[in-house]
């Protein structure tokens, strides 16, 4: 309810803003610099609610970057700004550049969604309860492959304070084939593939690992190639020993205290291992956005960013477990998730220290994208979302003020 009534005041001051206002016109310098004022405001008011120590947030209009702002510390300890350029991990938004890299391979000819992953692993991957049933990468990367996540195995892919001591494909290869030393029938549910949708990070994971065998590179060296470089984003990477220690936020857990806790790599980093800054993320939110191009540079061709971005459950072919309309409908693209109940799409993500948001209109005419270097839990989250929503009703009045401009 809370995002319906939202969503419900923001039509409001939509028609408000377009219906309502029998005065004279204020000039626009003016009008922007007033609603800036008051998102500004809006925003530093919730933090404090919330205990939320940094904040950086970006509003896409139109297939273009129209603002950007950073608030609150990147780390208050040294007095360091929270800015724009701040560079943190954000969780699994960076399944969305695993699944670019993952098309990418797929439009060089090099992968197929829907080919047996056994055709491109060292090892093999088979569901203990469905042993005839392929894997695909389709199903991997719609969250329906069967692979799930023990939760007392995925704590253990977490080290902090430097690079992940294990390889990523000893580890999927412990986790997945039978003599492994995390294997057990447990790691998969006792379903079908693509019969039921389960979130999976070391599913994630695989997929990466895949492309990363295929295209013969690792995932950060294949994507600085065709993602980071094309598109100038110059503070992003996905280990800790890419990014300057100086340039990274410092992470913290809220709970009224604030408290810091150390840096750390994952071992699965496919599912959520990028670092970024919210401007260099804008830049590649854009681009997908934008059927795959910003500001000249491609990182996918037109068709490829549109399997990626469609809708792959349907009334003929969804997991059983999956409503398509109405309270709690989801869907899935490649990598590529909604929210409140498909009315957003883009991707989340939360890790110790990390909250972040990067979430479009089904119409992909208005992006907002939204970061935090705190940890909250779930029943303490109000204030983020309410962060979120006075930065989504900002973007409907840029949007509106953006398309009057265009039509005089």
């Amino acid at each position: 309810m809370h995002f319906k009534q939202t969503l419900a005041a923001t039509v409001v001051m939509f028609a408000i803003a377009a219906f309502g206002n029998t005065q004279a016109a204020e000039p626009a310098q003016t009008r922007a610099t007033d609603t800036n004022a008051t998102l500004d405001a809006a925003i530093e008011q919730h933090m404090q609610a919330g205990g939320l120590v940094g904040v950086g947030a970006a509003i896409i209009v139109n297939g273009k970057i129209a603002w950007t702002g950073g608030y609150g510390d990147a780390d208050k300890q040294h007095g360091i700004a929270f800015t724009p350029d701040t560079i943190m991990n954000i969780g699994s938004i960076s399944k969305t550049f695993t699944g670019v890299a993952l098309m990418r391979a797929v439009q060089e000819g090099k992968l197929s969604l829907d080919r047996d992953i056994n055709a491109y692993l060292p090892f093999k991957v088979i569901n203990p309860h469905c042993p005839d049933a392929p894997i695909t990468l389709r199903q991997l990367a719609t969250h329906t492959s069967g692979i799930v996540d023990r939760p007392a195995v995925s704590e253990t892919v977490y080290h902090f304070g430097d690079d992940a001591p294990e390889p990523l494909g000893e580890f999927l290869k412990s986790y997945l084939v039978g003599s492994g030393k995390h294997y057990a029938r447990e790691n998969f549910l006792d379903a079908k593939p693509g019969t039921r949708r389960e979130y999976s990070n070391i599913g994630a994971g695989l997929a990466g690992y895949i492309v990363e065998l295929v295209v013969g590179e690792k995932l950060n060296t294949y994507t600085r190639r065709h993602i980071f470089n094309p598109l100038q984003m110059r503070n992003s990477g996905w280990f800790l020993s890419e990014i300057p220690p100086g340039k990274h936020a410092r992470l913290y857990v809220a709970h009224g205290l604030r408290i810091p806790i150390p840096l750390y790599e994952i071992t699965t980093y496919p599912e959520g291992g990028v670092r970024t800054s919210v401007s260099d993320l804008a830049r590649f939110f854009a681009a997908l956005l934008n059927d795959g191009a910003y500001e000249g540079a491609r990182i996918l061709d037109k068709k490829s960013v549109d399997e990626m971005l469609r809708f792959q459950y349907t009334d003929a072919n969804k997991p059983e477990n999956v409503n398509l309309q109405g309270e709690d409908s989801v869907n899935s693209g490649i990598f590529w998730a909604t929210k409140f109940d498909v009315t957003r799409i883009g991707h989340n993500g939360s890790d110790p220290g990390v909250r972040t948001m990067m979430l479009a209109d089904p119409g992909k005419q208005i992006g907002v994208i939204l970061f935090t270097n705190t940890s909250m839990a779930d029943e303490e989250s109000g204030s983020y979302f309410d962060i979120f929503d006075a930065l989504w009703a900002h973007a409907v009045q840029m949007k509106h003020q953006a398309d009057a401009t265009v039509s005089q």
